[in-house]
């Protein structure tokens, strides 16, 4: 049976650039050295460990394809890599196994869905973000005790989110100079999950505060019906402040992003 690269020619004919995302070593010098004319070659990989010329890091997995393409594509507009208006294939991995799919895209206004921008041009570290993320995704799957919780993350411009709400109990980081990231902490923020509340993040990880009563207006917040109280704050926080709000939901197990009043990211962390 013929794979995919035997017919590389073909699929990108009159491409304006193609991107590859986390191919094998094998696959990308195969690529690269085949037919493919004068097409531009990106990779989008969590590290270029191909040796790429045109690089977009991918600070998550991305288990859900779209989102994965989204992320690329918009990652290499950024770069101007590629433009409005261009031919772009992209060439993924469905299975698990080496890239398995081929997705042919225009780009075009609708391309830029915040997903890249989530992440490389929020105020708070893109690695803080990542971890932050972390967090909630291994919190969805285990939950407290084997039984569903609910979280509620901020994410940078720490002193203003914190002028805008107010403590519901004992601040445990108050004194401390603890980071996410960081296995013990990731613990210790797992454990204070229970309680109500949000987790004040700073810019650079540093855990500022837990048990935060947000308080930004709700009016002019616009989210999924069917979603409460805690996706109303965090997306109104974010609105107020140039704050991300990482929610991790306790009905549906979901984990939801908001910058700038709006949802941007939604992820299973089954699919994790």
């Amino acid at each position: 049976m013929a794979s995919l690269t035997d017919h590389l020619a073909d699929l990108v004919e009159d491409a304006d650039a193609v991107i590859l995302f986390s191919p094998t070593a094998s696959f990308h010098d195969r690529f690269i050295d085949g037919d493919t004319g004068d097409t531009d070659v990106i990779v989008a990989a969590p590290d270029d460990d191909v040796g790429a010329e045109s690089f977009v890091e991918l600070p998550l997995p991305f288990r859900n394809v779209r989102d994965r393409i989204r992320f690329g594509i918009e990652g290499a507009m950024d770069a101007s890599l590629v433009s409005e208006g261009d031919e772009v294939v992209c060439i993924a991995s469905v299975f698990e196994g080496e890239s398995d799919a081929i997705i042919r895209v225009t780009v075009d206004e609708t391309a830029n869905s915040g997903i890249y921008d989530l992440f490389v041009d929020s105020r708070a570290d893109p690695g803080v973000i990542r971890n932050v993320f972390e967090v909630a995704i291994e919190l969805g799957k285990k939950g407290q005790k084997g039984k569903p919780v609910g979280a509620l993350f901020v994410v940078g411009d720490a002193g203003k989110v914190m002028n805008k709400s107010r403590a519901l109990s004992y601040n445990p980081f108050e004194k401390s100079h603890v980071h996410v990231g960081d296995p013990i902490v990731n613990v210790m923020l797992k454990e204070f999950s229970r309680l109500d509340g949000a987790f004040v993040v700073s810019d650079s990880g540093k855990i500022v505060s837990a048990y935060r009563y947000l308080e930004p207006a709700a009016e002019g917040v616009d989210i999924p019906k069917g979603l409460g109280a805690r996706h109303m704050a965090g997306g109104a926080i974010t609105r107020d402040t140039n704050a991300t709000a990482i929610v991790l939901s306790e009905s549906d197990g979901l984990v939801r992003a908001f910058k700038g009043g709006s949802l941007v990211l939604e992820i299973d962390p089954e699919e994790y």
